[in-house]
C-alpha cells in the first residue's frame, strides 16, 4: 500500500476517533444535565429536602445499635421469639423456589427451538416469560394482598410467579446448549414429547436447573423478608412491627435483624458449596 494511501487511512482514523470523543461528551453533558433536572424535581416533590435529611441519615443506625448495646441481655430472648417467623419466611421462599422453578422448566421448554412441543408458541413462552420477570414480587403482593388479605400466600404467589419468569429465561438458555444426539434417538424409537425431554433433556440440564434454583433460594429469602413489611407475612412483618413502635423496641429490630442476616449467610454458604458440587463435582 502506498504512502499516501496509509496517510490518508490515518486521517480518516484520526477524524473518526475525534468525532466519537465528541459524540461521546456531548452524551455525558446529556446525561448529567438530566440527571441533575431530574434530581432537582424530585428534590422539590419529596415531603422533606434531600440535603436537609442527609445530616440524619444516621440517626436511625446510632439509636438502633446504643439501645441493642444497652439491652444486649435481651438479644437472646428476642431472637428465640422470632424463629417461627423466621421459618414462616423460609417456608415462603421453600415453596415460591419450588412452583417457581417448575412453572419456569415448563416455561423453558415451551420457549427453546427444536425442544418446543409446539414451536409456533416459543414467542408466546418467551413473552410470558419476560411479563412474569418484568413485574417486581412488591407490586404483585401488593396487588394480591388487597384481593386475598394478608399473609403468607400472596408471597408465595408473587415470589412464585416472579421467579418462573427469570428460572424460565435461565433454564431455556441451559437449554439451548443441549446435545439434541439423544434427543433424535428417542424419537427414532417411537418416544413421545414427554419421554424424550425427562431421558434426553433433563439429565443433561439436572445441574446446571439445581444450581439456578439454589441461587434462585437465595434471593427468594431476600424477598420474602421484604414482603413481610406490606403485611405477607413472615419475619419481615415483625421486624416492621418493631420498627413501627421506634425507641423501645430497637432491641428487639436488632435481634431480628441479626437473625435474618445469619440465616442468610448460612443459606448462602450452604447453597454455595451446594452449586459448586453440582458443576464441578465432589472434591476428590
Amino acid at each position: 500500500m502506498s504512502a499516501p494511501a496509509l496517510a490518508a487511512i490515518q486521517t480518516e482514523y484520526l477524524a473518526l476517533t475525534r468525532r466519537r470523543r465528541i459524540y461521546g461528551g456531548l452524551l455525558l453533558i446529556v446525561f448529567v444535565a438530566i440527571f441533575v433536572s431530574g434530581f432537582r424535581v424530585a428534590d422539590g416533590r419529596n415531603a422533606g429536602g434531600f440535603w436537609q435529611g442527609l445530616r440524619q441519615i444516621g440517626d436511625f443506625p446510632a439509636d438502633l445499635i446504643r439501645e441493642a448495646v444497652e439491652k444486649a441481655a435481651n438479644l437472646p430472648g428476642h431472637m428465640i421469639r422470632a424463629i417461627p417467623a423466621l421459618i414462616e419466611t423460609l417456608n415462603i421462599a421453600l415453596v415460591a423456589t419450588l412452583l417457581g422453578c417448575i412453572l419456569g422448566l415448563f416455561l423453558s421448554l415451551a420457549a427453546t427451538r427444536g425442544l418446543a412441543y409446539w414451536p409456533r408458541m416459543v414467542p408466546v413462552a418467551r413473552r410470558v416469560s419476560d411479563i412474569f420477570r418484568a413485574v417486581p414480587e412488591i407490586v404483585i403482593a401488593l396487588v394480591l394482598i388487597f384481593v386475598l388479605g394478608g399473609g403468607p400466600v400472596p408471597a408465595v404467589i408473587a415470589i412464585a410467579i416472579h421467579t418462573a419468569g427469570a428460572m424460565g429465561k435461565l433454564f431455556s438458555e441451559v437449554n439451548e446448549n443441549v446435545d439434541l444426539k439423544p434427543v433424535e434417538g428417542l424419537a427414532s424409537v417411537g418416544a413421545n414429547w414427554s419421554q424424550r425431554m425427562w431421558l434426553g433433556v433433563i439429565p443433561q440440564v439436572a445441574p446446571n436447573y439445581m444450581s439456578y434454583a439454589l441461587l434462585r433460594l437465595e434471593i427468594n429469602i431476600r424477598a420474602s423478608a421484604i414482603l413481610g413489611f406490606v403485611g405477607a407475612g413472615g419475619i419481615g412483618y415483625e421486624l416492621r412491627n418493631a420498627m413501627t413502635f421506634g425507641q423501645g423496641k430497637f432491641d428487639q429490630a436488632a435481634a431480628i435483624f441479626l437473625l435474618l442476616f445469619a440465616t442468610i449467610v448460612l443459606v448462602d454458604q450452604l447453597s454455595g458449596s451446594l452449586r459448586h458440587r453440582l458443576t464441578h463435582g465432589a472434591p476428590a
